[in-house]
């Protein structure tokens, strides 16, 4: 497979960098164990005991990725992004940013190096918003952090710094997280979804915030939930994509640039085996591999080759084999089955990871194919990326 290059200079002075990067231990070597994290760091998002930006991926200190189930990012500014990382023994590891308690431990104390979220054991997933995290244990979901719009669901709008119990809700299976809203897929097929909906992103019929689950009418068979800022893409069964919340960018796929509160279908788009929901865009991976994105593009970040955002599903061209992808405020990242890891779109604080921090309409590599990693995520609406 091949990949579009700015410039035969630049592939020259990124491969350069990279070969820097290796001789020197503050920057992880391409086929390291660690979790690795690079781009904007004021708040210790990055895990690496240090608030300097990074503009190459380097280790997340202690965390190994083969003991990662799964990692998100959350914050939304220079001082309140964090990450969270759901190990194999259950437990879940919170760091960056804490004005909110959002990293889970009791105190609003942040820090630049992975720690226990308190108390909580036998997590299979984590979801982040700009300023709560949440965490699925035994089909329940567990929350912390700001609470402002009722995104704990627990009943209230009082802030939580260590975990509370969604209320009412069983036998969840995957858990996603807006900006102030989060989304629940049960084992039923069925979607939840509480927290704010001032764009309809709860996707129940109106712009009311909640502070409870309530069920998402007119969705069934879901298989896939994922959620943006301020919308969220739900993939059933049968290949078909149901959209809601947030749309002035066109990030719902529906042909229109309005927001809405019920569900409705993203256009031109059949057979999807993947759903990712970032930002303020999205993408979808096919049956066949190729890749369709839709919604803002300012940056490139559709990675289209273009600047115009879409408001129906695009072809990305030259991506193919798509393992994961995520993005955040004006950027996306993608690791491909070979293990190599792809960013494009705005690089202001080096969220691409090539070493440079020149924006990019189309793919520029983080890492090699060989690299290990296989997942990645990225600050809800931050600058910070993350591989594992």
């Amino acid at each position: 497979m091949t990949y579009r290059y700015r410039s035969y200079a630049r592939a020259v002075a990124t491969a350069a960098l990279a070969l820097a990067a290796l001789a020197a231990p503050a920057h992880a070597e391409p086929r390291d164990p660690w979790v690795r994290a690079w781009g904007r760091n004021g708040a210790g998002q990055l895990g690496n005991g240090s608030t300097l930006v990074q503009q190459t991926p380097a280790g997340v200190r202690g965390l190994a990725r083969a003991d990662v189930l799964e990692l998100a990012g959350g914050g939304g500014g220079e001082t309140n992004s964090f990450a969270v990382a759901a190990l194999n023994d259950g437990t879940v590891q919170a760091w960056g940013g804490n004005t909110n308690g959002q990293l889970g431990d009791g105190t609003t104390t942040g820090r630049s190096l992975p720690a226990a979220v308190a108390g909580l054991s036998g997590a299979s997933r984590v979801a982040a918003g700009v300023l709560s995290g949440y965490a699925v244990r035994g089909g329940r979901v567990l929350a912390w952090g700001d609470n402002t719009y009722g995104q704990l669901g627990d009943g209230s709008t009082t802030g939580a710094t260590r975990p509370v119990a969604v209320q009412s809700l069983s036998r969840v299976t995957d858990i996603a997280a807006g900006c102030y809203h989060a989304v629940a897929l049960r084992e039923d097929g069925t979607v939840w979804t509480w927290g704010r909906s001032n764009f309809g992103q709860l996707g129940i019929g109106t712009d009311d915030d909640r502070n409870t689950p309530k069920r998402v009418p007119g969705v069934t068979d879901v298989v896939e939930i994922s959620a943006g800022c301020n919308h969220v893409l739900a993939r059933t069964a049968d290949g078909t994509v149901k959209a809601w919340g947030y749309n002035a960018n066109g990030q719902l796929g529906d042909d229109s640039t309005t927001h809405r509160n019920v569900p409705v279908d993203v256009r031109q788009l059949d057979d999807v085996a993947r759903v990712f929901a970032c930002g303020y865009h999205s993408f979808a991976v096919l049956d066949d591999g190729a890749v369709r994105a839709w919604g803002w593009n300012g940056f490139g970040q559709l990675g289209d080759g273009s600047t115009v955002s879409r408001t129906t599903p695009v072809p990305v061209p030259g991506l193919s084999d798509v393992r994961g992808l995520a993005g955040g405020y004006n950027h996306t990242v993608a690791v491909l089955a070979d293990g190599s890891v792809l960013g494009w779109g705005e690089n202001t604080a080096g969220q691409l990871g090539d070493a440079t921090t020149t924006d990019s309409p189309v793919p520029v590599v983080a890492l090699p194919p060989g690299s290990g990693a296989t997942r990645v995520a990225t600050s809800i609406v931050a600058r910070s990326s993350y591989a594992y």
